[in-house]
């Protein structure tokens, strides 16, 4: 160290101040590069995770009570044709129904694109009205969306 301080002391005193001006910089520089800043990303990743939970939580309470309430009270045998009623509750919550075919006593339909918790809230829906999945495929797109194939029949009295 002792070079260095040779070095300083040989400096005028506008240098000796500049040079005290330049450290202080690089010293606070360093502090917000290090610390400040990784802390304060790290709060907001932590803030957006933790407001994404309480929506995911929400959904699945939600959900939980769909069920409680399937359980609590068996529903009765849809009336009337089960593609008009399925149609009807598909239009009700927005989805588009790429296919619906009738095989007999079920109905075979295609969903392209739903959001997962939209659609099994829906199927929970379709349950308390009476039909039963007997069937399902869901899968993946990719884009935080799922495709679905559903075979549904209805439940005997």
């Amino acid at each position: 160290m002792t070079p260095v301080m040779i070095w300083y002391q040989g400096r005028s005193l506008r240098e000796k101040r500049l040079l005290l001006i330049m450290v202080a910089l690089f010293a606070l520089t360093l502090i917000w590069a290090a610390v400040i800043r990784p802390v304060r990303d790290g709060l907001e990743s932590t803030r957006e995770r933790h407001a994404t939970a309480v929506v995911q939580l929400g959904e699945v309470q939600r959900q939980v009570a769909a069920v409680k309430a399937i359980q609590r009270g068996r529903p009765r045998a849809p009336e009337g044709a089960i593609a008009d009623l399925v149609r009807a509750r598909a239009d009700e919550a927005g989805f588009a129904l790429a296919s619906l075919e009738p095989d007999g006593d079920r109905i075979r339909i295609t969903i392209a694109t739903a959001k997962p918790g939209a659609l099994l809230g829906w199927i929970a829906g379709l349950e308390a009205e009476g039909l039963l999945v007997d069937a399902s495929t869901i899968n993946g797109n990719g884009d935080g969306t799922v495709a679905a194939t559903l075979t549904l029949k209805g439940r005997e009295a």
